[in-house]
């Protein structure tokens, strides 16, 4: 089935806060016309079906998913998680599409290319616990199919079979403490329906689907949580949502639907089934850990594998996922900051999403507590460092974490805004480059009805200077305008190393020459970094101010700090200093003067 010319983008329905409709366009009509026709094997075109119609599907059921998310915190968004993470796994698919429509091939790419896209996509853009357990399954899959491609094995029923399997086994793998109940369980039966049957991929995909579906209805007699709420698991409904979009791609017919929640038939397992279920990830109740921690780390098998026992004693819901020297790493920790410097002691972290759980919204005790209510006010902030990440966490914002070269996009700032669960959201950028890519963000969120400030902050200084006069008991206005009034009364400067020769307002830098940039405008040219952030902060400190904040990159010299702050204790009266551990921040160091 070889590749069509493209055709007008399909949308699933309401779009998530910060998704942007261009993914929508997974699939082309004329490819969706062929998938009606049942498929003797799983090729390159039907994944990119399935990634279209899989996408569509959780676009439909997303708000449903959300609301009957419970387990394990009821912070509401596993259908959102699982929607993110399938629209970066179509995302990556049609790049390979794109790519051989491009060079003129005339010719689809092969199944492994496809399947290999979809599980890497899903894994660099898994959200939540419930994505990263599917970006496992999809790579369980892509294991599976790509081996037998290469092998000219059967990829057909036999083959479909032999990836579910592996699927379901490698995403229970992955998870440090499996719970039965939830969407592990609905995999693994997945899986053993398929392997009971005989034929083809649409009747593989059929079993699967119909096992799958039987296991998510037993899910309320497994978990307690979800008895007590009166639903399903809502992980195993969205992997659910995902196989009967493969079982519309195989076969060519739509996927019986799924229960009302109100008719779902609790079926119970056996009670001592029940009391064998490892109940290691922490059930959403009083004391819960108060953070999500997510990044992507560069590292290898040994560093990953002392990197889980480590999660495993600072918090739950632990799961790690990938291979091949990339992985996705989840976990709820009280100490943020612990769980990032982890993975910086494995490898390298990057895209680092800390959530905080606020009161009375995750980790909700007891029947009588709704689970899904949103604290009524968030600070979502963007951080240049590890060290400024947990940081901000643990003041108890949501942070997203902006890498040099790696600047994040409107829809990442707006998916922030919709973890941190809030009514109102106070949004800090930390950079002049970002002002508009924020203001796009918070325009998105307020189309999903939340009521957004954005205060301008151009350094994360000036972040930490707002952030500290944050009251969430105030009114909405006075909290804006006092933080706004911190921020702006914050001088802020950062001392660097010229990448290049070039102009600057403070004349012609070579490459290696340390740079000093007060307010954003080079001040000072020098040699020597000691010397220069001396020079930049007696710049600033000339003016006068109370609090110096200076805040060190890991390249930093091991003795700046008490250097300057020995300068500011014998050359400036009644102004006191503060140091904080930023990470790989880009600068060396930023400095703040209030």
């Amino acid at each position: 089935m070889a590749a069509q010319g493209p055709c007008p983008r399909l949308r699933p329905g309401p779009l998530p806060v910060g998704a942007t409709p261009g993914v929508y366009a997974a699939c082309h009509v004329q490819q969706l016309r062929e998938a009606q026709v049942p498929q003797r094997f799983f090729d390159a075109p039907a994944v990119r079906v399935w990634c279209g119609r899989a996408l569509s599907a959780l676009g439909r059921a997303r708000e449903e998913i959300d609301a009957i998310n419970v387990y394990p915190v009821a912070d509401g968004d596993t259908g959102t998680n699982l929607y993110l993470t399938l629209e970066s796994a179509a995302a990556a698919v049609e790049a390979v599409f794109s790519g051989h429509e491009a060079g003129r091939t005339g010719t689809a790419p092969s199944l492994a290319e496809a399947i290999r896209a979809m599980a890497h996509g899903a894994l660099i853009g898994a959200r939540g616990n419930s994505g990263t357990i599917l970006a496992q399954l999809l790579r369980g899959m892509a294991q599976v199919l790509a081996a037998e491609e290469r092998g000219e094995r059967d990829t057909g029923g036999p083959g479909l079979r032999r990836a579910l399997r592996h699927a379901a086994d490698s995403a229970r793998q992955a998870v440090a403490h499996p719970v039965e109940g939830t969407v592990l369980t609905v995999a693994s039966a997945a899986a053993d329906a398929a392997g009971r049957v005989e034929g083809g991929c649409d009747a593989v995909a059929r079993a699967a689907y119909e096992g799958a579906r039987t296991a998510l209805a037993a899910t309320p007699g497994q978990l307690p949580a979800l008895e007590r709420a009166g639903v399903v698991d809502a992980g195993g409904h969205g992997l659910v949502t995902v196989l009967g979009a493969l079982v519309e791609t195989l076969t060519g017919e739509t996927a019986p639907a799924l229960p009302a929640e109100a008719e779902v038939e609790h079926a119970r397992v056996p009670e001592e089934a029940a009391e064998g279920a490892d109940a290691g990830e922490c059930p959403p109740g009083e004391g819960g850990p108060a953070f999500e921690v997510i990044y992507l780390l560069e590292a290898g098998e040994p560093a990953v594998a002392r990197l889980r026992r480590r999660l495993d004693a600072l918090g739950d819901s632990l799961v790690v996922v990938g291979g091949d020297g990339l992985w996705n790493v989840h976990v709820h920790v009280d100490d943020a900051g612990a769980a990032v410097e982890a993975g910086v002691e494995a490898g390298r972290p990057y895209r680092i999403r800390i959530t905080h759980f606020g009161q009375g919204d995750a980790h909700t005790g007891g029947a009588g507590r709704p689970p899904r209510e949103r604290v009524q006010r968030a600070v979502v902030a963007v951080v240049p460092g590890e060290g400024l990440a947990g940081l901000c966490a643990e003041a108890g914002a949501t942070t997203v974490l902006a890498r040099p070269g790696e600047p994040p996009a409107s829809a990442e700032l707006a998916e922030a805004v919709r973890r941190a669960h809030a009514r109102e959201v106070v949004l800090l950028p930390n950079d002049a480059e970002l002002r508009q890519t924020a203001a796009a963000a918070a325009d998105q969120a307020r189309q999903a009805g939340v009521r957004v400030a954005l205060i301008p902050t151009r350094s994360a200084v000036q972040g930490i200077a707002a952030l500290a006069v944050h009251e969430p008991g105030r009114r909405f206005d006075e909290d804006v305008v006092a933080m706004t009034s911190a921020a702006g009364a914050t001088r802020y400067a950062e001392v660097t190393v010229a990448e290049r020769q070039s102009w600057t307002t403070a004349g012609i830098c070579q490459a290696g020459d340390v740079l000093g940039l007060v307010d954003g405008d080079v001040a000072v040219i020098g040699s020597d970094v000691a010397a220069t952030a001396r020079a930049v902060l007696d710049r600033m400190l000339a003016a006068g101010g109370e609090l110096v904040t200076l805040v060190l990159g890991d390249d930093a010299p091991e003795d700046i700090a008490d250097r300057l702050r020995t300068r500011v204790r014998e050359a400036y009266l009644a102004v006191d200093t503060v140091v904080y551990r930023g990470g790989r921040q880009g600068s060396l160091l930023l400095i703040g003067v209030e």
